[in-house]
């Protein structure tokens, strides 16, 4: 498949785009690259949220595995919440003092990815695009009012986890987003993707507070043929010791007539606790329409929904 801009997103996207943003405190900027090694059942993220109008960038790095769930026991969380954005920053090459680093080697296709934080973590990695970058193009989603596009790449490289360097040579996504974010009434939603090879992937995004989780928007890549998902649902079964996702079923259809039939089983994951809301995120291996792949589930909740949800579960358990 040739990489190139879509018709929404062009290479000043790569860019900052602050100065295009309204002045109200809470205007943001993202930028989000993942990366796994599911032999290990190990995942990871690099996450910059940058707020301009108030001078700070939040943010950091995390390297998970199955030997537990929480930030403070992972491999790795480092989740900064408001250091000062550099002077006369540029996205496109760019040392941030939460200890990422990003450079484009080329626009909207690849970029050299880094971190550094003594000898805890060092990552040296190349995330090179399959697909051209795709903007959200139904409302109704998570990101609601938000700027935002996503894309699957290839990932190689290495990361050196207290002393032991792995190699990384994955397929997984990116996004990026700008404009309105504020930090209070947190809406439950998912965020999950899957990839089985370049060419078959799916992004499926489900609606605002819907408890049946339709999904809101999304798109299938079938043998290299993206179709946005006009509809469909994510099921999940949940552990009843931890309230995680342990399987997961997607099922949509593309614009095309095309089915969406995927089923995961969680191999790991971490919790984000970010303001008033929690990510459980799980790192997923899919069989997406009979292929094997991997990917993420992002389980997003407030804090009170989910801490409400629980303790239904250990109620029902007791009963």
């Amino acid at each position: 498949m040739n990489v190139h801009e879509s018709p929404q997103i062009t290479p000043r996207d790569d860019s900052f785009h602050f100065n295009e943003m309204s002045d109200r405190w809470w205007i943001t900027e993202t930028a989000w690259f993942s990366f796994c090694k599911p032999e290990m059942n190990l995942g990871g993220w690099l996450y910059s949220m940058f707020r301009p109008n108030i001078g700070t960038v939040a943010g950091g790095a995390w390297v998970w595995d199955d030997s537990a769930s929480v930030p403070w026991e992972v491999p790795y969380s480092a989740n900064y919440t408001a250091l000062r954005i550099p002077e006369n920053a540029d996205l496109n090459d760019i040392a941030l003092p939460t200890g990422v680093s990003l450079k484009t080697l080329k626009p909207l296709t690849t970029y050299r990815l880094g971190f550094h934080d003594e000898d805890r973590l060092m990552m040296d990695l190349i995330f090179d695009a399959t697909m051209p970058p795709r903007p959200m193009r139904k409302a109704n989603s998570s990101f609601q009012k938000l700027s935002h596009f996503d894309q699957f790449g290839h990932v190689t490289g290495t990361i050196t986890l207290h002393g032991r360097v792995i190699d990384i040579d994955c397929l997984a996504i990116r996004d990026r987003s700008w404009g309105p974010r504020p930090e209070h009434r947190p809406g439950r939603s998912a965020y999950v993707t899957g990839i089985a090879s370049p060419g078959d992937a799916f992004l499926a995004v489900t609606k605002w507070n819907d408890p049946d989780y339709a999904i809101a928007y999304g798109f299938l890549m079938e043998d290299g043929i993206i179709g946005d998902i006009v509809s469909g649902r994510r099921m999940v079964e949940r552990d009843p010791e931890t309230g995680y996702v342990a399987r997961i079923t997607i099922e949509g259809r593309d614009e095309h007539g095309r089915e969406l039939q995927a089923e995961g089983r969680r191999l790991s994951g971490i919790v984000l606790n970010r303001h008033s809301f929690i990510d459980s995120n799980s790192l997923i291996e899919w069989s997406i329409n009979g292929k094997t792949g991997h990917g993420e589930d992002q389980d997003m909740w407030p804090v009170h929904s989910w801490s409400a949800m629980r303790r239904q579960m250990r109620e029902g358990a007791a009963a």
